[in-house]
């Protein structure tokens, strides 16, 4: 079966770059820290705006963000701050590239305080990924009671950018969540997880 053939979740077939993220990505376990910091601080970015936005940008937000070090951004500098609101290959959004800083930081005590922020942040579907059994795009929710939980733990520790639809987000591409739908090609290739 050639890729042209396989039937995918509707909203992926715009264009190559969102069937890449689809096929390559989106819905696969993640248990990776720096990988699920990257889609934290990505899911945020898009906040008002389409995750294509986003995706077209990615690799410049992999260079201007250090490859999503958490070390390294937490120490970020008002200088550094000026450098990325200059950069036409990123948002330029001041809270957005703020949130980015303060949330390196409360990750990073997150991971003291757990171990590491996948221990942490898999608690809220039972360290197990949830899988559903949509038939179209229509019944898929933005948010749901483990996104409204993660929101409101995530704030109480001092993230930004982190409301429920974002979380909802951000449980859909690193895999939390199996949000394929019915006909697509990747329902059958759901793998369990870790």
């Amino acid at each position: 079966m050639t890729a042209s053939l396989k039937q995918r979740c509707p909203w992926s077939e715009k264009d190559d770059l969102y069937r890449k993220y689809h096929d390559e990505e989106w819905g696969n376990p993640i248990h990776d820290d720096q990988k699920l910091f990257e889609f934290l601080c990505l899911e945020g970015a898009q906040a008002g705006l389409s995750w294509y936005t986003v995706l077209s940008k990615r690799e410049n937000y992999a260079k201007a963000f250090d490859h999503w070090d958490p070390l390294k951004i937490a120490r970020y500098t008002e200088a550094k701050k000026e450098k990325l609101m200059a950069d036409p290959g990123i948002i330029r959004n001041r809270l957005k590239i703020e949130a980015a800083i303060t949330n390196a930081k409360v990750f990073l005590a997150v991971q003291k305080e757990w171990g590491s922020f996948d221990k942490y942040i898999w608690q809220f579907v039972g360290h197990q990924p949830k899988i559903n059994h949509w038939k179209s795009l229509s019944e898929v929710p933005s948010s749901t009671p483990q996104s409204d939980a993660m929101s409101k733990d995530l704030k109480k520790k001092g993230f930004k950018f982190i409301g429920t639809t974002i979380c909802y987000a951000f449980m859909q591409a690193t895999g939390m969540v199996d949000d394929h739908v019915a006909s697509c090609y990747k329902r059958s290739q759901t793998k369990a997880g870790h």
